[in-house]
C-alpha cells in the first residue's frame, strides 16, 4: 500500500507501537515538543525510507496511524522543540530517537560524536546544538507481533516462606559449560537447557534472580578502556530482551529476544522454578549531562528526569550514573508501570528485584514510602502475584532507606550481609548482630504488619565478592577494570585465612572450605528470605576482583569444570534442611512467644552452658558462641549452634530428650552420633540438631 503524504490520526492510546488490522498505530508522549517526525527505515534498520508528522496531539500525547504497516516494521522519532539546556530542554531533531514502548531493536549501536545533542569537543561544556544526523549509529525500534503459544504455562506461586532465590547473570551462567550446546551458551536458551533447569533443580533454589535483561549499552568510557558493561545496568529499552541473548542471530527475527525469554520462563516454571527480573527503572543509559541522545532526552527531557532544583541544566544524581527518571511525573510513571505489567503478562515473569529502588520513590528529590511509584505498585492487580523485592539504597541524601519500605515488599538487607561476615570473621562483640541478622532482621523490618519475607538474607550478591573470594582475600584486587583499583568497595569484612588470593597451604584451604559452609548453612538457617550468589556452590573466584561490572569474560563465566562436587552435595544438603523442616522458614518474627511444642518459645537465645542468654552475656565482647532454639507447632524443634570463635568446647544441650545432629560443618558429610548431654562444637564450625529425630528424612514423610 503506498504510504499517504499525511498519516491518519490514529489513536493517542496505547503508548508505543500498536499492530492493529490494517496498519500499526504510534503514540509518543511529549510535553514540551513542537513537533514530532515517524521515521521508516529498511528491514535492517540501516536505511531511512520515509519520514511522516505525527500531526495529531491530544493530551500532550502525538499520534498517527500507519496504513498497511505491518510486524517488523523499523522505525523511529525525530522530535522537534527548543533546544534551551539551561531551561531542561535538550531537542534536536537530527537526533533519531528510540520509542520508549519499542518491544524490538534493529541494529546495533556504535559510539559516534554524532549520538550527542551537543557538539563535543573544547565547547562540550557549552552543549552547544549539534547538527549531525545520529541515525546510522543508533538502535531502532521494532513491531513486533506479541502472540505466543505459552502451551499451558503455569506459574509456580511459591510462597514466600519457602523461596530461596538464585542470583545469575544470563551470559556467565552458561558460556563456559560443557552440557550447553555452544550455539546456546551464553543465552536464555542456554539457561532453558536441561542440563542447567537440572543443576538448579538439584540445589532445591525456587527462583532463579536474572541480572538484567533489559536491552542495555556499553558505555563510552568501557568501550575506550577496551572493555564492556557487562552485568547491564545501563538500560536503553525498558520494554525489549537485550539482543545479544537471543541466542540467535538478531536478523533472523525481531522476536527472537522476547522468545527466548518467553521460552526459558516456560522451561523453568515447568520445573517449579520462578523467573525474577533485575530492573533498572533509576536511571538510564543517556548518563549525565554529556551523554548520548538516544530516547528520553530528545523526546522530552524536562518531563522524564528528575533535576536539580537549582539548575534545571544538570540531571538530579542520586544514582552515581548521571541521571535519574522522575517517577513523580504521571507520564514516566505511567511507563515504567506498563513496562512492569508487560514483563508479567507478556512473559509470564514472576516478580522484580528493583535497582536503587529509593531513586524510584524520591518526590522532589526526597524518599517517601508514599511516593507515587509504591502506591501505584501496590494497588495494581497484575503485579498482585508479583514478587517484589526493592535494593534499598541509592547514593542521594538520605539514599540508605533498609526497612523503609512498605508492606508487600521484600528488601536486600545489606546489614544481614554485613553482620554475618563480620560474626564468621571472628569480629570481637559481634554475637547481638549475629542474633538479630538470624532472627530476620526484626529490628528493622518488624512494623506496619511486615513479616519475616521483608528481609531478603544475603552474604555474597553480583555487587562485591564472590563466596570463594571472600574467605581468599583481606584487599579487593581491581586492576583489570582500568581504574588504578579505586573502584569497588574497599569495606568487604573479608578475610583471606591465613594468605592472600591462591595457596596450596592445606591448613588455609580446609580453614576457607569451612567458613564457606558456615557461612552458607548460616544464610539458609536464617529466618527471612536466602539468596545465593549463582556460582557460589561452584566455588567460583573472580580473583578477588569486587567490582566485575566490565568483565566479560572468564573472571566472571562460571567455570563448571573446576566445580567442587563436595561443596555442591552441601549447598543443596543444607537447601533441602530448610525445605524439610518449616522451624527454619517461619513466616513471622520470632520474640520468644510460646507457641511450640510443649509449650516452648518460638526462638530462645542459649550460652553454651545451656542457659538463657542475659543482658550481661550479650554485652560481653569476649564471648562468641551462641546456640538458638527454634520451636514451630507442627514439627520437632530445633537447635542451632554456631562457633565462630577460635576454640572447640562442649556445648550444653536443652534437658528435653534425645537429640540427633543433622549437620556439621566441621565433620561434613559425617556427623557424629550423641550419647551425652553436650555436643563437641568445633571451633569456627555450626552445627544444627533436630529433638528426637534422627534423619531429616522422618520430618519430611510426617509433614506429607
Amino acid at each position: 500500500m503506498p504510504l499517504p503524504d499525511r498519516i491518519p490520526a490514529g489513536s493517542p492510546w496505547p503508548l508505543g507501537a500498536t499492530l492493529t488490522e490494517g496498519g500499526v498505530n504510534f503514540a509518543l508522549f511529549s510535553a514540551h515538543a513542537e513537533r514530532v517526525e515517524l521515521c521508516l527505515f529498511d528491514a535492517e534498520g540501516r536505511q531511512e525510507a520515509a519520514r511522516r508528522d505525527l500531526t495529531a496531539c491530544t493530551d500532550q500525547v502525538w499520534h498517527g496511524f500507519l496504513p498497511g504497516a505491518g510486524a517488523g516494521t523499523v522505525y523511529g522519532f525525530r522530535v522537534h522543540g527548543p533546544y534551551a539546556p539551561l531551561d531542561g530542554h535538550r531537542f534536536n531533531p537530527n537526533k533519531l530517537l528510540l520509542d520508549p514502548y519499542a518491544r524490538g531493536l534493529a541494529g546495533g549501536f556504535q559510539w559516534d560524536d554524532s549520538v550527542h545533542g551537543y557538539t563535543r569537543g573544547d565547547a562540550a561544556a557549552d552543549l552547544s546544538f549539534d547538527p549531525r544526523d545520529s541515525a546510522p549509529f543508533v538502535p531502532k525500534s521494532v513491531v513486533i507481533d506479541p502472540t505466543h503459544d505459552w502451551e499451558g504455562d503455569e506459574a509456580p506461586r511459591t510462597p514466600w516462606a519457602d523461596t530461596v532465590v538464585y542470583e545469575a547473570h544470563v551470559r556467565g551462567l552458561t558460556m563456559r559449560h560443557p552440557g550447553v550446546p555452544e550455539p546456546l551458551r551464553g543465552t536464555l536458551g542456554g539457561l532453558a537447557h536441561p542440563v542447567m533447569v537440572d543443576h538448579l533443580r538439584r540445589l532445591g533454589v525456587t527462583a532463579v534472580e536474572l541480572m538484567p535483561v533489559h536491552a542495555f549499552l556499553d558505555e563510552r568510557a568501557l568501550v575506550e578502556r577496551g572493555l564492556k558493561n557487562y552485568w547491564g545496568y545501563n538500560t536503553t529499552a525498558f520494554f525489549a530482551v537485550h539482543p545479544a541473548y537471543a541466542g540467535a542471530p538478531f536478523s533472523a527475527s525481531h522476536r527472537a529476544p522476547l522468545e527466548a525469554l518467553r521460552n526459558a520462563v516456560k522451561a523453568l516454571h515447568r520445573a517449579g522454578i520462578e523467573v525474577i527480573l533485575d530492573v533498572v527503572y533509576n536511571h538510564t543509559a543517556e548518563s549525565d549531562v554529556f551523554g548520548p541522545t538516544l530516547n528520553f532526552r530528545g523526546i522530552d527531557n524536562l518531563s522524564y528526569y528528575q533535576h536539580a532544583p537549582h539548575d534545571r541544566r544538570e540531571p538530579f544524581n542520586p544514582t552515581g550514573t548521571g541521571n535519574a527518571l522522575d517517577l513523580g511525573h504521571p507520564r514516566v510513571l505511567q511507563m515504567v508501570m506498563d513496562s512492569l505489567r508487560w514483563w508479567v503478562e507478556a512473559a509470564h515473569v514472576d516478580g522484580f528485584r528493583f535497582d536503587l529502588a529509593t531513586t524510584l520513590a524520591r518526590v522532589e528529590c526526597d524518599f517517601t514510602a508514599a511516593a507515587p511509584f509504591l502506591q501505584a505498585v501496590a494497588q495494581d492487580p497484575v503485579l498482585a502475584h508479583a514478587k517484589l523485592i526493592a535494593e534499598p539504597w541509592d547514593i542521594g541524601p538520605g539514599g540508605w532507606r533498609v526497612g523503609g519500605f512498605p508492606a508487600g515488599w521484600s528488601e536486600w538487607n545489606d546489614h544481614y550481609r554485613d553482620g554475618i561476615r563480620r560474626s564468621w570473621r571472628g569480629d570481637p562483640g559481634s554475637r547481638p548482630e549475629l542474633a538479630r541478622r538470624l532472627s530476620a532482621s526484626a529490628d528493622l523490618f518488624d512494623h506496619d504488619g511486615r513479616g519475616a519475607r521483608a528481609s531478603v538474607n544475603f552474604v555474597t550478591a553480583h555487587d562485591g565478592f564472590t563466596l570463594a573470594d571472600l574467605v581468599s582475600y583481606a584487599q579487593k584486587h581491581n586492576e583489570a577494570n582500568g581504574e588504578g583499583n579505586r573502584d569497588g568497595t574497599g569495606d568487604n569484612h573479608s578475610d583471606n585465612c591465613g594468605a592472600e588470593g591462591p595457596t596450596d597451604d592445606p591448613a588455609i584451604l580446609a580453614r576457607r572450605l569451612r567458613r564457606r559452609r558456615n557461612l552458607l548453612a548460616t544464610l539458609l538457617f536464617s529466618q527471612g528470605v536466602p539468596m545465593l550468589l549463582g556460582g557460589d556452590e561452584l566455588g567460583h573466584s573472580q580473583q578477588g576482583n569486587n567490582n566485575a561490572y566490565c568483565q566479560d569474560g572468564p573472571l566472571t563465566w562460571l567455570d563448571w569444570g573446576a566445580a567442587d562436587p563436595g561443596f555442591l552435595d552441601f549447598v543443596a544438603r543444607v537447601v533441602a534442611l530448610r525445605r524439610v523442616h518449616p522451624a527454619l522458614r517461619q513466616p513471622r518474627f520470632l520474640h520468644g512467644t510460646p507457641g511450640g511444642p510443649d509449650d516452648l518459645p518460638d526462638i530462645a537465645w542459649l550460652r553454651p552452658d545451656g542457659q538463657p542468654m542475659a543482658p550481661a552475656d550479650w554485652d560481653d565482647p569476649t564471648g562468641a558462641a551462641l546456640g538458638v532454639l527454634l520451636s514451630e507447632p507442627s514439627a520437632p524443634p530445633l537447635l542451632l549452634l554456631l562457633n565462630p570463635g577460635p576454640e572447640g568446647m562442649e556445648f550444653a544441650l536443652p534437658p528435653l530428650g534425645a537429640w540427633h545432629p543433622w549437620l556439621d560443618t566441621a565433620r561434613t558429610p559425617s556427623v557424629p552420633r550423641l550419647e551425652a548431654a553436650t555436643y563437641p562444637l568445633a571451633a569456627e564450625s555450626l552445627v544444627l540438631l533436630a529433638l528426637g529425630v534422627a534423619s531429616p528424612a522422618e520430618i519430611a514423610n510426617d509433614l506429607q
